[in-house]
């Protein structure tokens, strides 16, 4: 007898429709059980997505003027933030829908949101006008308590670990800033990147780039630990991430699919068709294998493994 098939490391479990034009982000909360979706529709959609009936939005939040670029979870899941083409960072409360507080200050489109501090004390925003600001959570203050500089184009993406947060940007350099120390370190990759994110422990930083491939990086010293390829990435700002156990590295493809590789040896693990158009988004379930990914054909999909 030939030997069994390998059951697929994942497969499509859910589709979440609901938002009309391309999905940009599509992140997990904090503790996975819920998830949050933002696109072109200028809306953001709160999803349970292992609801076993027919699947729709539990919530829908409005109030960005332009397409929805970037999202962030609070630790403790009763808020979150938002940031888009109206160069607008919001900051909503999940039960009731409402606008705690709208930043301005940015001169050009943001990209890119993520809480920093205990209690995510600390909100970060990136933005195409080559600045990160810092605005603190816990004070009305309407102005940015910090303005991180020094990116020659448009930053693409925003991590933080610690004290430390981490910018991609457009100008091929992955920027470090320690927030205490008040220092700032660069690693020139050479390509534009797109995204970055971090290992679940914090010392390695995978950054996506316009020349198709992902690299994986010592946060200590900057050293190229491995790279990853296959997938096609020319064109658009695609997300990327570990998984829950930093085993594999996922990535969207400009093909439609959704890519996965083994972390130590770079080999492709597995190339699963997930849209009709670019996946621009792919979050991971922080306890378990189970993956969430936003595309330009509109949908946001659950992968569970086979």
């Amino acid at each position: 007898m030939p030997p069994a098939a390998r059951p697929p490391l994942l497969q499509e479990a859910r589709l979440l429709p609901g938002h009309k034009g391309s999905v940009n982000v599509a992140l997990f909360n904090s503790d996975g059980n819920y998830c949050l979706s933002g696109g072109d529709d200028r809306r953001i959609l709160l999803w349970n997505p292992r609801r076993e009936e027919a699947a729709e939005p539990i919530k829908t939040y409005t109030g960005h003027n332009e397409r929805v670029l970037g999202l962030a979870v609070a630790h403790d899941n009763g808020s979150f933030a938002s940031c888009g083409g109206d160069r607008s960072v919001f900051v909503w409360d999940v039960p009731s829908g409402r606008v705690l507080r709208r930043l301005s200050g940015h001169s050009q489109r943001v990209n890119a949101v993520a809480y920093a501090g205990e209690g995510s004390s600390l909100l970060v925003s990136a933005s195409y006008d080559t600045t990160a600001r810092c605005w603190d959570m816990r004070s009305r203050n309407a102005a940015p308590v910090q303005i991180l500089e020094g990116a020659a184009d448009s930053l693409s993406a925003v991590a933080v670990c610690g004290a430390e947060i981490l910018t991609a940007s457009v100008d091929g350099v992955l920027r470090t800033y320690d927030a205490r120390a008040g220092s700032r370190t660069a690693d020139t990759l050479g390509a534009a990147l797109t995204h970055v994110a971090l290992s679940g422990d914090g010392h390695c930083a995978l950054a996506g780039s316009l020349d198709g491939s992902l690299r994986l990086l010592d946060r200590s010293n900057g050293t190229l630990l491995n790279r990853y390829s296959g997938h096609t990435n020319r064109q658009f700002k695609l997300g990327a991430c570990l998984s829950h156990d930093d085993a594999l590295v996922l990535s969207g493809s400009e093909d439609g699919s959704l890519y996965v590789w083994d972390l130590v040896e770079a080999r492709l693990q597995a190339r699963i068709p997930a849209a009709r158009g670019a996946v621009t988004s792919v979050a991971c379930d922080p306890r378990r294998l189970e993956v969430l990914t936003g595309s330009h054909d509109g949908a946001v999909k659950l992968f569970t493994p086979g």
